[in-house]
């Protein structure tokens, strides 16, 4: 079983209703649906925004479903050069941004998951290039690289200046990182997508509302035509 999970309505609600022999169960207040997709056996929420919520999703989800793969979808904000709104990324690897110990000698974004400390949380090599081809089905050329997860909106270029003196990253979003942080800890692979709805600047508040439609749509289909082509 393959686990979707994505923050908000808009950026799982057509991979829901597409389910067949759909049956949903809530638990902590998150609606968890199973059915089949694409041919594959998929267990789909909408976790909520931030990485809080996005953790106890995936932890949940792994506890109550057991997936073989949990696949993190949505959109985010351009953040490195070369990638703009509308371009697809995939994650190749992800990094919490505000996670900040460095007053004590540490990297900037150090992890410690399961007594292991790290920065950087790496996808499977195999979700990575079927995304890629299923990218390449819908027409669209992805963009590879990091993305920066942190509970803030980035909207102006002092923010993502401040980001990118830390990260070599192309995207920033809020649950990404956490969802990967919650797979790694239970030994599950993972992906991460995203279509850039805005270039969160001082124009992000205005143009995410009219393009994170568009955005989650192109990111869904995307999804879609991945399930098709995975083989686990």
């Amino acid at each position: 079983m393959i686990g979707l999970i994505g923050a908000m309505p808009e950026e799982v609600s057509s991979l829901v209703s597409a389910l067949t022999d759909a049956v949903s169960e809530k638990v902590a207040g998150v609606t968890y649906t199973r059915g089949f997709l694409a041919g594959k056996e998929v267990v789909i929420a909408r976790a909520g925004v931030g990485k809080v919520n996005a953790a106890l999703c995936a932890c949940t989800m792994a506890l109550l479903y057991h997936p073989t793969l949990l696949l993190n979808t949505g959109v985010a904000g351009a953040l490195g050069e070369g990638v703009k709104q509308g371009d697809v990324v995939i994650a190749t690897s992800l990094v919490q941004h505000d996670m900040d110990t460095t007053p004590l000698g540490d990297p900037p974004g150090l992890l410690t998951v399961g007594g292991e400390n790290l920065v950087e949380l790496v996808p499977s090599q195999k979700v990575v290039e079927t995304l890629a081809l299923a990218a390449e089905k819908e027409g669209v050329t992805p963009h590879f690289g990091m993305i920066c997860s942190g509970d803030r909106f980035i909207a102006n270029a002092a923010q993502k200046k401040e980001i990118l003196s830390r990260f070599s990253a192309l995207a920033c979003e809020m649950e990404g990182a956490a969802v990967a942080h919650a797979a790694y800890a239970a030994g599950i692979p993972f992906g991460v997508l995203r279509v850039l709805s805005d270039d969160a600047d001082c124009a992000a508040p205005a143009c995410y509302p009219v393009f994170v439609k568009s955005a989650a749509k192109k990111s869904q289909e995307i999804v879609l035509s991945f399930l098709a082509l995975y083989e686990e």
